[in-house]
């Protein structure tokens, strides 16, 4: 029997929905908001009324590229967390709201479980090539960076966490402090391209187990800048390029390091990485190169799956669903959730 669900994602500033028959995604739809790109980052209120004239729009134009009617859901799947909470309100009332009219069953999803399972997700023409259990997921994004050990898509277990900033968080307030637009990411991404990978020594982390750490690097980023400015003001534009590759290849190199050694420890060989992170060209290359060295199985996503997106939520909705973890119209969004 096909199971069709609709996601609903806005746990940030990306308003997004998807239709999945299954694990086969029929459409996935995505409105992002540039009014953040001025202030170097986002503002959660500007993010909540910018979710509230999409929203709509956007699942109105996935629920037709799907050929789906409303009332033809099996399901609706949402993201109850983390994220920011007035986003996250502004989707979890539209979700609520749509399932009352048509009586369609509610599955709340952590945005976290979406990112690790969007590797399940199937395209019409095509299946995708998925881990098998048990496998190692890296998560990265600008807020998390974790390791989790994933036994189904129902059982995950973060095995090591940051204990302060996200390799995410690292990219883009060195960004800033470089003068380069928001999102840093990819712009750092794009110039390291260009520079040179071990031009600048930067500081790595002494963090116990599989934990990790970036306010050091970050730090020494900026005393690097402070310090090479006072000697040339013009340092930053001369040198951005080697800037960039070199604090790229060090958070590559820090978050690689610990995902091996919890390869070695669990003796798990399948490895996959997920987040808005995951989108970085020198994390993929390294963790193929890694994989390559240590015979792994190596797992990436599509880019189109690494932003936040609905599409990844409809599938950890889909696993809910099979195994009846329905959420009631008294289901509150929630900044933050412990765990998985």
């Amino acid at each position: 029997m096909d199971i069709t669900i609709l996601g609903i994602e806005s746990s940030c500033d990306d308003t997004s929905a998807a239709v999945l028959r299954n694990n086969v995604l029929l459409s996935n739809v995505i409105a992002s908001q540039a009014v953040h790109m001025k202030y170097g980052g986002v503002i959660p209120e500007l993010a909540s009324r910018a979710h509230q004239q999409n929203i709509i729009p956007v699942v109105d134009t996935a629920l037709r590229e799907a050929g789906i009617a409303p009332n033809k859901l099996d399901a609706i799947a949402f993201t109850r967390g983390p994220g920011l909470l007035g986003s996250l309100m502004v989707g979890v009332s539209f979700t609520k709201g749509l399932a009352l009219a048509h009586d369609i069953p509610l599955v709340e999803v952590n945005h976290l479980r979406g990112h690790i399972l969007s590797h399940f997700i199937d395209l019409p023409d095509r299946t995708m090539p998925h881990p098998g259990f048990p496998f190692l997921c890296l998560l990265v994004s600008g807020g998390h960076t974790q390791i989790v050990r994933v036994d189904s898509p129902r059982d995950m277990r973060i095995l090591g966490t940051t204990i302060d900033d996200a390799a995410g968080e690292a990219f883009d307030k060195c960004a800033k402090v470089m003068g380069l637009p928001y999102p840093g990411g990819p712009v750092i991404d794009r110039l390291a391209a260009e520079g040179a990978p071990g031009a600048f020594r930067l500081a790595r982390p002494r963090v116990e187990g599989y934990d990790y750490s970036f306010s050091g690097l970050k730090t020494s980023f900026l005393y690097l800048l402070r310090d090479r400015m006072a000697e040339d003001p013009a340092f930053i534009e001369a040198r951005k390029a080697d800037l960039c590759a070199s604090l790229q290849h060090t958070i590559v190199e820090i978050l690689l390091d610990k995902l091996v050694r919890a390869s070695k420890d669990t003796g798990i060989r399948d490895i996959a990485v997920a987040g808005g992170v995951s989108a970085n060209s020198g994390l993929r290359d390294g963790i193929v190169r890694t994989g390559l060295k240590r015979g792994w199985r190596t797992f990436l996503p599509p880019l189109k799956f690494t932003t936040d997106n609905a599409a990844m939520i409809a599938m950890a909705g889909y696993y809910n669903y099979l195994h009846g973890d329905f959420a009631g119209l008294d289901t509150a969004p929630t900044a933050r959730i412990e765990g998985f």
